[in-house]
């Protein structure tokens, strides 16, 4: 997922694939920029949607969810930087981030580009609304998504410490196609899979993270926006799990501007409140979340 900052240029966007665009600078004219870190792994999922790993710094702690900035130098070595949330969990030896290419992005144009090897830069300085402890204790929490806004949530998914805080996850994630909720199908399908999880949390570890996917153009199984399928309740009716109410149910909303503010709405119809680091509540918005118009 990438954040609104002024600083930046537009990276949860990103140029398509096979559009001219500069490619990013090789590793031994970046290994000179400050706070580089090197790419070890990329995977473009559609023409529009890539995700990548890079080393991360030995001094680095951060929570799930949290975002840092990071970016490419232009042809003149200034830094083109933009905030980019963590996919990876807080215990993972690299961090992952999962972008989107829009068209004569500053720096997605040269990040889609990039390649194992090369170099980025990487301010170590992590923030971010979309943590744990932003949240008052309950029972269920929802995860609230379109496009790479799941990037925080990947984050989350796969740290131990959300199954231990609640008896379970759903994750809503809405795409316009369906080639598109690839990278949050997979992810979910390889922590089902995961032995040491169904070991920590029980044999229905699958029943206690539920991923709800939909799409709104390409006719799929299940479609609609989250917001429709949270007011009309037929998110609660498929699942089979009560109305979203104040005393069990937790939320993070990651998506547009416009997302952001329609599902608010939308929860604080419910009787949730919104929260903070220093003022938990019952759902959280990461504001700074621009959305696919960069």
């Amino acid at each position: 997922m990438t954040l609104d900052f002024p600083v930046a240029d537009d990276t949860a966007s990103n140029p398509t694939v096979g559009q001219a665009a500069p490619a990013a600078k090789p590793a031994s004219t970046a290994a000179l920029m400050p706070d580089a870190q090197t790419v070890t792994a990329v995977h473009h999922w559609t023409d529009r949607l890539f995700s990548f790993r890079v080393t991360r710094p030995a001094s680095l702690r951060f929570r799930s969810g949290e975002f840092v900035m990071i970016g490419l130098p232009d042809d003149n070595g200034k830094p083109i930087l933009r905030a980019y949330s963590i996919a990876s969990p807080n215990w993972d030896e690299e961090l992952e981030f999962y972008s989107i290419k829009v068209p004569d992005g500053p720096l997605t144009s040269r990040l889609q580009h990039i390649r194992e090897g090369d170099q980025i830069i990487l301010r170590p300085k992590p923030v971010g609304t979309l943590v744990l402890d932003a949240l008052l204790p309950g029972k269920r929490l929802w995860f609230l998504a379109t496009g790479t806004g799941i990037a925080p949530f990947a984050s989350l998914m796969r740290d131990p410490e959300t199954f231990e805080r609640y008896e379970q996850v759903i994750m809503m994630h809405t795409c316009r196609e369906a080639a598109e909720l690839d990278y949050g199908r997979e992810l979910v399908a390889n922590l089902h899979g995961d032995e040491l999880l169904t070991e920590v949390f029980g044999a229905d570890f699958d029943k206690r993270l539920i991923y709800y996917p939909t799409t709104t153009r390409e006719a799929t199984a299940r479609m609609g926006r989250i917001t429709d399928n949270l007011t009309s309740g037929k998110v609660f009716a498929d699942l089979g799990l009560p109305a979203m109410n104040p005393a069990e149910d937790r939320a993070m909303v990651c998506g547009s501007l416009a997302f952001n503010v329609d599902v608010k709405a939308v929860l604080e119809g419910f009787g949730l409140r919104e929260g903070a680091n220093s003022d938990p509540k019952e759902f959280v918005v990461e504001k700074a979340f621009v959305g696919d118009g960069i």
